[in-house]
């Protein structure tokens, strides 16, 4: 059995085989979604804390 050879053409710069890193993009889709669903979140538990403590 013979194991093929890596492409290991990996650089900080590009990333895996080329491709150019969207680090920036990643952390911009996280905010997008994390800080509306942290409002929420936080909204619900006043919401919460209203209902029960009258």
């Amino acid at each position: 059995m013979t194991v093929p050879p890596s492409n290991s053409s990996t650089t900080p710069e590009s990333g895996p085989a080329g491709a150019p890193r969207r680090s920036g993009l990643i952390v911009f889709a996280w905010l997008w979604v994390g800080l509306p669903l942290a409002y929420g979140v936080y909204e619900l538990v006043l919401k919460a804390k209203q209902l029960f403590t009258g």
